[in-house]
Order: C-alpha cells, then structure tokens, then sequence
C-alpha cells in the first residue's frame, strides 16, 4: 500500500514538474517550432520534390541532377554543423540562431535567379546550407534541453513537430504562390517566410535557460564557463565511444531511406497511376503524419526507453516501402504507407535530440549534436540523388524501395544495442580528479 502511494506521489510530483517547465519555457518552444520549420531542415527537403519538374522541363535538366541540389547542401552542412554546434556551445545559440535565419531567408530568395546553369544551381545551394546552417535543430534543440527535464522529450517533440507543419502546408501554399507569381516568384516568397515569421517570432522569444540573464560583454566567457561545468563528454571523448559510432551509422541509412522517399514521393505515386488530385492529398499526409510522429515520439521516450520507441518508429517504415513497392497500389495502401512514413521522419529528430542529451550528457551537446547531425545530412543528401537516378535509367523506384525497407529495419533494431542510459557527474558534485580528468557515474537504469 505504501509502495503504491509513493508510486502516485512520484508521478503525481513528475506531471507537476513537467507542466511547471512548460508554463515557464513554452515561449522558447514556440520559438523554436517556427525557427526549425522554417530552416534549412525542412525547407529544401519539402520543396525540391515541388520545383523539381518545373525545372526540368525548364531548363531540361534530369530528376538527379535536380537533387543532387540537396547533396550540395550536406556537403556544405557537413562542413558547417559541427562549426555551428561549436559556436553554438562557444557563444550562445540565440545569436547563431537568429543571425543565420535571417541570411538563410535571403539566400533561398536566390533560386529564383536561376538561369539554367547547373554550376549557379549548385553554388546556390552550397551558400543557403552554409549561411542557413544556425538555423538546423543543432540551435535550437540546446535551449529546449537545457530548459526542459522531466517533460524533455515532450518538449522536443513539439519543438520539432514546426517541420511536419511546414510539410504539410507547403505543397498547397507552394502551387498558389507558383500560379500567382510564378516558379522565380514562389522561390522568393517561400524566402520571405522565415524572415517574416520565424525572425520576429525569435526575436521576441528565443532565449538560452542554461545562459540565464547575462550581461552582453560578458556573453562569451558565460558560455564558456556554462560548457565547462555543464555533465557529460566532450566531442572528442563521445568520438571515441561505440555508441557514437552505432548512432552515426543508424541516422545515415535512416536518413536516406526518408530522404529519398519523400522528395520522390509524389513521382512514385504518379508512376502507381494516382491522379493529380490524389497525389497532392496523399503527400500532404506526410506533413501531418510528421507532426504526429513528432509529438507522440517526444512524449514516449519521456516515458519508454527510447531505443525500443525507435525500433518500433523507425521500423515499421520497412512495411511501407514493401506496399509501395507492390504492383497494384490502391490508395488506402499508399495512406498506409505515407503515415508510417511520416512518422518516422517525424520520430528522427525527437531521437537524435533526445539521445545525444542522454548518453552522452551537454557539456559538449551543440558539437556531438552537430556531428551526428552531419551523419545524418550525409544520408538526406544522398538518398534523393540515388532515388532519382534510379528512376532515370530504369523509369522505376522498385529496387530503391526494398533498399529502403532494409535501411529501415536494421537500423532500427540496432539501436537496441545502446543499453540503458548514463548518469554524469557535474563538476560541481566534485567528480574532478586532480590531473582535471572527469569522472563519470556508473550507468544508471532509467
């Protein structure tokens, strides 16, 4: 009896806490949602699969050579996120993050320049991903983190979900802006959004807790002081880790399964005799399937252990692409396929988030981010060339699709492996040795 009573205190004590750091931190939430839907995360990946045969049949280029835009962008993020995650750590996310909006909202702007050189194209591409690269989740993310303990999970989810919103809503607001102003016209009104909504949205809300109220000129030295004290390892001591390795490896295979379906999402299903109608009703499903995933993904891995919640997430994916792969594809399957999907991109980030903050702790959280966010990148950026390239030379996704069902699968299950989360000495608990190695508690089951 006393067991079940300090069973219902503790939880009762847990929902209170929770909804105690939401009342005081939902402004850097709602600061963050629109700041990540409207950055170089989703904005690129959601719209190429929009523009991409307008600019075919404009300038005659092929589906690959269109997204392999998106493979200009993870090389340039590659280069650019651990930079950001370590300036981030370095001199606060607020500056990086505002800073980089508002060059990112200008640079998408310039794709309506296009003129039909596949170099200006790319070059392009590359100057959005590494000016736009303080707006990717790596920014964002840190605050919610160091904001949000029992409800961290939660409150990523709806930090993230700004993503499936844009997804969803994009497609339709897209083609009006396309009819009304043209392709040259909807590339610079998709440009303006981030600084007409997410920059005065974060100007206004968008801080750092972990910072607290610091004066400017001493900003830096906080931040220094903040990443020195704060639990966990640095980037190069995560490096050396096999659980950094097996996340690098998992969110690569990952990415590019879901990043070479969504963009060829609405080719795969025009191939599959979908009508026009159709099609643009089914991929909008993708954003709101994305937003659900976002959301019960964060308020699961509050409460399961989040390596089960992925293998189930990012697994059933494996089933879709089998369905879409199908010769007759009706459109309650294609439904089917889309949600699940969706909700494994949705999941992606919530996981990636919240992992690096459990295993690996944040003192250097903006770094290790970064790098396994590079990982991923690497991933998105490619898949969508392989996926179209595949359709160019054989007029098919079927052998894309089965690779997809088992990048989706193995990944999942292995994730299994991490074992149960760490606990890390602050060095305020005194967990210093004398030669100033850190100690680290042993792991703790959650």
């Amino acid at each position: 009896m006393n067991t079940a009573s300090g069973l219902n205190t503790s939880a009762t004590t847990s929902v209170a806490t929770e909804a105690s750091e939401f009342r005081r931190g939902w402004p850097i939430v709602v600061a963050s949602m629109f700041g990540i839907a409207l950055g170089l995360s989703p904005m690129p990946f959601y719209t190429i699969g929009i523009f991409a045969p307008i600019l075919a049949q404009e300038f005659h280029w092929t589906f690959a050579q269109i997204f392999a835009g998106i493979t200009c962008t993870t090389a340039a993020v590659i280069v650019a996120s651990p930079a950001v995650g370590f300036a981030a750590d370095r001199f606060g996310v607020r500056a990086v993050a505002l800073i980089s909006v508002a060059l990112f909202g200008f640079c998408f702007m310039a794709l309506g320049a296009g003129t039909g050189s596949l170099a200006l194209y790319y070059v392009t591409w590359l100057v959005i991903a590494l000016l736009g690269a303080g707006t990717l989740p790596i920014t964002w993310t840190r605050a919610v983190n160091n904001g949000f303990q029992s409800g961290k999970g939660l409150a990523l989810g709806f930090s993230l979900l700004g993503t499936g919103l844009f997804g969803y809503l994009i497609k339709p607001l897209a083609a009006w802006f396309i009819s009304e102003f043209g392709w040259r016209g909807a590339y610079v009104a998709i440009g303006t959004l981030p600084l007409a909504v997410a920059l005065p949205i974060g100007l206004l809300c968008f801080r750092d807790p972990g910072q607290g109220l610091i004066d400017p000129r001493h900003r830096r030295a906080a931040a220094q002081l903040q990443a020195a004290r704060a639990p966990g390892l640095t980037l190069r001591e995560a490096g050396g880790e096999w659980r950094f390795w097996l996340l690098a490896a998992c969110f690569i295979a990952l990415a590019f399964a879901v990043g070479g379906l969504i963009p060829n999402m609405e080719n795969i299903l025009k191939l599959s005799g979908f009508a026009r109608g159709d099609i643009v009703r089914l991929t909008s499903l993708i954003g709101l399937s994305v937003i659900v995933g976002r959301v019960a993904g964060g308020w699961l891995i509050d409460r399961f252990w989040a390596p089960a919640v992925a293998a189930v997430l990012l697994g059933a994916p494996a089933a879709a692409c089998l369905i879409l792969a199908a010769p007759a594809l009706d459109y309650h399957g294609a439904m089917l396929s889309i949600a699940l999907i969706g909700l494994a991109a949705g999941a992606e980030y919530d996981l990636l988030a919240f992992m690096v903050a459990r295993y690996f702790g944040m003192k250097s959280y903006g770094g290790i981010y970064g790098a396994l966010y590079s990982c991923f990148a690497l991933g998105a950026g490619v898949g969508p060339v392989v996926f179209g390239a595949n359709f160019d030379h054989t007029h098919a996704y079927g052998d894309s699709l089965h690779l997809a069902a088992f990048l989706f699968l193995l990944p999942a299950l292995s994730m299994l492996l991490l074992g149960r989360y760490r606990e890390f000495a602050s060095v305020e608990s005194g967990a210093v040795l004398a030669d100033g190695a850190r100690t680290l508690d042993a792991e703790q089951p959650v």
